[in-house]
């Protein structure tokens, strides 16, 4: 087993013996970088550097797991939803790890709970497509379930993509603890918003899922036609296919059981200057 599939799997535990740091970076005119070495990438945390680890670029395991909004808010956008959705699986790459969590006022697992993931999308399409629109939205709850199944993931990278309107009026979990459960994990969450034009309806919320995939590096899209769908879908999976993985030890005498801020900054030959979009700090337990 290669040395960093090693490290990876000793990511923000209890004890915290490594932090792992998805990035993906952009020149001036948001075109993805590819080729860069350990050596072009500082990370700072709590605004002091230290040494990178560990370190990894382009293809690896993918675990991915789709959250998708099943609440009755969603019953005139199952058209779209189901495009988006569709969109995303095709892009999925052979041994990717696939898994979808529903969710309106309750939730649930697309597989059973014997077969926490798959390989074939067109299982998580068929069950995804099952579930009847229908409810209010436990945005929240999705999101934690999401993110558990994750931690069960034996790929090297985790992603998280929510399809959603972006309301919340259903959760018992409060947005605070979303908020923790994300920043003490190692995945980068996308959402695909699907808004009403223009975005009126109560149960709508961009911001909400900006916010939930911003600390993530992650990005919300909102697309509005199937064109953009198809931009958007494929935008997401060359991030994930051109992903820098960073890894650092935390420096011991910070004290750990608090929130701490990453930044990372990354600098090319001739590449003038460059973008980084990285989780913005984890929470030791």
């Amino acid at each position: 087993m290669p040395a960093f599939v090693l490290l990876l799997q000793a990511i923000i535990s209890v004890h915290t013996e490594l932090v792992v740091v998805p990035a993906v970076v952009t020149d001036a005119r948001g075109r993805l970088v590819s080729g860069l070495t350990q050596d072009s990438f500082r990370v700072f945390e709590d605004g002091h550097p230290l040494p990178i680890v560990a370190f990894h670029h382009g293809e690896a395991s993918l675990t991915l797991g789709l959250v998708v909004d099943r609440s009755q808010s969603m019953r005139p956008k199952s058209e779209a939803l189901f495009a988006v959705v569709s969109r995303v699986l095709q892009l999925a790459s052979p041994g990717d790890e696939l898994f979808a969590v529903t969710f309106n006022d309750r939730v649930a697992f697309a597989l059973p709970a014997d077969r926490p993931f798959t390989e074939v999308a067109g299982e998580i399409l068929a069950a995804t497509a099952a579930v009847r629109a229908e409810g209010q939205t436990a945005l929240y709850d999705g999101v934690a379930a999401g993110l558990e199944q994750l931690r069960l993931g034996h790929a090297e990278r985790h992603a998280l993509i929510i399809v959603s309107d972006g309301g919340d009026n259903a959760s018992l979990r409060k947005y605070a603890e979303i908020l923790a459960l994300v920043r003490q994990s190692d995945a980068v969450i996308y959402a695909i918003g699907l808004l009403g034009t223009p975005p009126a309806e109560e149960q709508e919320d961009a911001g909400l899922l900006k916010r939930l995939c911003h600390d993530t590096g992650g990005v919300a899209y909102f697309p509005g036609t199937p064109e953009e769908i198809v931009m958007v879908a494929g935008q997401i999976a060359r991030d994930l296919r051109e992903q820098y993985t960073l890894g650092f030890t935390p420096d011991a005498s910070a004290g750990r059981a608090r929130f701490h801020a990453i930044e990372v900054k990354a600098t090319g030959d001739d590449r003038g200057r460059l973008r980084v979009r990285a989780r913005t700090g984890y929470l030791a337990r």
